[in-house]
C-alpha cells in the first residue's frame, strides 16, 4: 500500500470469509428458518422494525402488515440477491439462533486472525462495512472457526449509512469514523465498491481470494493474496 493506513475498512465475504461459506451456508440457513422465525415473531420488536424497513424499502406501507406478502416479498429478495436492508437486517434475526446454538460457525481465511493481531498491534484502527447488517457482522465475527474475533474491531457499517457503490457512503463513513478518507484503506474482492471507496478519496485493496470472481484486468487497484501483504 501507498501509505500505511490509520484504518483499515473490510468487506467480509470474499475478503475475510469465502463468498461459498455465505451463498451455500449462510443463506440457505435463513431460507429454512424464514418461516419459523417469523410465525415465532411477527409481533417481536425487533421484527416489527424489520417489517417497517422491508415496506419502505419496496415503497409498500401495507406489506409490512400483510404476513404471506411480507415472506414473499422476502423470498422474492433472496432469489434475486438484492442487496436490500431490510432483507440483510431479517437475515442477521434469523443467523443469530444458528450461530447461538452453533449449527453456524463463520469460516475465516487462516491469515485474518494474525492480520488481526498485527495490525492492532500496529495501532490501526479495524471496522467492517457489509452489505450484511451490522447485527450480522457481529454475530459472524464473534462465532468464527478461529473463536471470537470481535474484538478486534471498533465499527460496523452497513447499508443503512449507504450503497456500497456510492462514493458518498465512503465519505459519510470517513466522517463517522473522524479520519481523512486517505487514512483508510478499504479492502474488498468487488471492482465497483474499490472504485467508489478510491473516489471517495480512500486507498483500496483488492482481495483475490479462492473463489472469487475473476477480474478484468485495468482496474487499478493494488491486488493481494493474503492479508500478509497489506502492512509490513
Amino acid at each position: 500500500m501507498s501509505d500505511k493506513p490509520r484504518g483499515i475498512l473490510l468487506d467480509v465475504e470474499g475478503t475475510t470469509s469465502m463468498v461459498s461459506y455465505v451463498y451455500d451456508v449462510m443463506f440457505p440457513f435463513a431460507r429454512r428458518g424464514l418461516g419459523e422465525y417469523l410465525d415465532t415473531n411477527w409481533d417481536s420488536d425487533a421484527l416489527t422494525e424489520v417489517r417497517q424497513q422491508v415496506a419502505s424499502d419496496a415503497k409498500s406501507t401495507a406489506l409490512g402488515c400483510d404476513r404471506q406478502a411480507f415472506e414473499a416479498e422476502i423470498v422474492r429478495l433472496m432469489d434475486a440477491d438484492i442487496k436490500a436492508t431490510g432483507l440483510k437486517q431479517l437475515q442477521g434475526l434469523v443467523w443469530q439462533a444458528g450461530f447461538a446454538s452453533g449449527e453456524l460457525v463463520a469460516h475465516v481465511f487462516d491469515d485474518v486472525p494474525p492480520a488481526f493481531e498485527q495490525w492492532k498491534s500496529q495501532g490501526i484502527d479495524l471496522r467492517v462495512y457489509s452489505s450484511g447488517s451490522a447485527h450480522a457482522q457481529r454475530l459472524f465475527f464473534a462465532h468464527s472457526k478461529a473463536g471470537n474475533l470481535l474484538g478486534y474491531f471498533s465499527g460496523h457499517y452497513d447499508t443503512t449509512i449507504g450503497p456500497k457503490r456510492e462514493a458518498e457512503s465512503y465519505e459519510r463513513i470517513a466522517k463517522d469514523w473522524e479520519l481523512a478518507p486517505g487514512e483508510i484503506l478499504f479492502l474488498s474482492d468487488v471492482v465497483a465498491e474499490l472504485d467508489a471507496a478510491r473516489e471517495a478519496g480512500m486507498q483500496t485493496g483488492l482481495c483475490l481470494r479462492p473463489g472469487n470472481a475473476e477480474v478484468e484486468p485495468g482496474h487499478g487497484h493494488a491486488e493481494l493474496q493474503t492479508f500478509a501483504e497489506v502492512v509490513d
